[in-house]
């Protein structure tokens, strides 16, 4: 370095070598090794060159920028109004001579920025013009205008840099085309899709319309345990864990249910849960382990009281959302306008389907016997199933729930497939519970409860006999839950549904991760411990 001070080409070569170290630098991650990693694109270099230059210029990441409105809100002002203060992301650039244009966005909206060099300096305007990307981050300020195109636009008067993106966002007209990458890097995907951001928005404004709408309806909202020491509310599989400090077992919570229904022995009359839940099962279009659920539970209704409020929310939240009541999804125009949805007996349905009357047989195998008989399904087909549960479930999906499309009440259950819903009045073997079913596919499950605490021993006994013919799914017999009814309980009535499956409904959406901000994904590229 001594001889090239030395020489007239000095700030030359200076230059060089640092352009050149940086390059070294950033072309990948350097390990604990000092081996290089990661190597980086052409593109990706240019941007970290572009940020030591501008830590000449100012901080590349300040602390903070004060706005006097949200993109949203400026869209609403009316011309000539000054001093006015917006930030976003720059998600288009076109760079000319002396005026040049730039529109920034955030979650809601988008403003088309006038960039002038009369206005903002000769300094400024270079600095605009060679180390500004799409992707950065930028503040501006300055005055509303309207373009003689009717764009709404503002003149710009001061600029400030607030970060600088280091990868290059994907090509505008294509965004992320891979759906892997579209749910591995949401970011990226609300960045660039702007029907991604309208589901996502509208979760939140999901949230907000259902704590509105049951607040004013006498709801009180409570919360529940998420680890538990017994598996209920629910037939599901858990995912089980060990509490560390009391060295016990524990399973994450499947479904809020008991602990909401010892609210209302407690003499809460009405009480809901937006709550994560658990299933340690398989994944699909329509399933995922964790997911969102709100159940809700009513001391003195009955299941019809349910139908009838849920129905009269559903309407609700789609003019909320969407401003009708009258929807497609995946090419059915659904109408759930109607003030009488349609209804089907389960009970009478599936003895249609399978010829006799399925609640009379006790042993599962003369049941899987008298299907394959029936040339229904194949011993093949119901191998799995251990339990009657299990294999009457699995009729109903196939040959029942599978070719309803339009919104419809499933209504008279078999009491085997639902052990905490009131047995009928008029048949023990049949109970008060109710779902509705739109394109196949579940959104909602209610019952009349169970409030007998010594008939709820017995469907938790026959939940343990379940379990020994091999059915996973079972609950186990939950004594806190028993004395908690043993204190005594009002007639009850319940309801839950799944947050995702209804704005997969309300969005058109074809999979439940697209409407999950961050589905759970295998880890690309990790090793596992055998390889390691």
């Amino acid at each position: 370095m001594q001889l090239l001070r030395k020489t007239k080409n000095y700030t030359k070569y200076k230059k060089f070598l640092t352009i050149l170290f940086a390059r070294l630098f950033f072309y990948g991650k350097i390990n604990a090794g000092g081996a290089f990693m990661n190597e980086f694109s052409e593109q990706e270099l240019v941007r970290r060159e572009k940020l030591n230059e501008i830590r000449n210029y100012c901080n590349p990441y300040p602390e903070n920028f004060e706005r006097t409105h949200t993109l949203k809100e400026v869209r609403e002002l009316e011309d000539g109004v000054k001093d006015v203060k917006i930030a976003g992301r720059i998600v288009f650039m076109r760079k000319m001579g002396k005026l040049s244009f730039a529109r920034i966005r955030d979650l809601e909206a988008s403003m088309q920025l006038e960039v002038k060099i009369d206005t903002i300096g000769e300094e400024n305007y270079n600095f605009f013009k060679k180390l500004i990307d799409i992707g950065d981050f930028i503040g501006a300020e300055g005055e509303i205008f309207t373009t003689q195109t009717g764009e709404k636009t503002l003149r710009v008067h001061k600029l400030t840099f607030l970060g600088k993106a280091l990868r290059p966002l994907p090509e505008k007209f294509h965004g992320l085309t891979d759906i892997d990458q579209k749910y591995r890097q949401r970011y990226v995907d609300l960045i660039m899709n702007e029907e991604s951001r309208k589901i996502f928005l509208g979760r939140s404004k999901l949230y907000a319309f259902l704590h509105k709408y049951l607040g004013e309806n006498g709801f009180l909202e409570v919360e529940t345990p998420i680890v538990q020491t017994a598996v209920g509310g629910a037939s599901a599989r858990p995912f089980y864990t060990h509490h560390n400090a009391l060295d016990i077992d524990c399973n994450l919570r499947i479904a809020p249910e008991l602990y909401l229904k010892e609210c209302i022995v407690a003499g809460f009359d009405r009480v809901y849960e937006l709550a994560k839940c658990f299933r340690n099962e398989g994944m699909d279009t329509q399933h995922l382990q964790e997911f969102t659920q709100v159940e809700w539970y009513v001391a003195y209704w009955r299941y019809e009281d349910n139908i009838k409020f849920f129905t009269n929310f559903i309407k609700n939240l789609l003019t909320e959302l969407l401003g009708t009541q009258v929807i497609t999804y995946q090419g059915h125009e659904l109408d759930f306008s109607k003030e009488n949805w349609d209804r089907i007996d389960y009970c009478e349905e599936l003895e249609k389907v399978l010829g006799f009357n399925a609640l009379e047989i006790e042993d599962p195998q003369e049941l899987k016997k008298k299907i394959v008989e029936a040339n229904l399904f194949t011993y093949g087909d119901l191998d799995e199933y251990k339990s009657l549960s299990q294999i009457i479930d699995f009729v109903y999906k196939k040959k029942i729930r599978e070719g309803i499309i339009q919104p419809t009440i499933i209504f008279n259950y078999p009491a085997v497939l639902k052990p905490l819903a009131r047995r009928c009045d008029n048949d023990a073997k049949r109970v008060d519970v109710f779902q509705i079913v739109v394109c196949g596919t579940e959104i909602c499950n209610a019952y009349s409860e169970l409030v007998n605490p010594l008939e709820q021993r017995a469907a938790f006994l026959d939940q343990l006999k379940a379990k020994d013919q091999g059915d996973e799914e079972t609950m186990d017999m939950d004594e806190d839950y028993l004395s908690a009814m043993e204190q005594g309980m009002p007639p009850i009535s319940g309801l839950g549904f799944g947050i995702d499956r209804i704005l997969m409904l309300i969005y058109d959406a074809p999979s439940i991760r697209d409407v999950v901000l961050f589905p759970m994904m295998k880890p690309e590229n990790k090793q596992t411990k055998e390889t390691k």
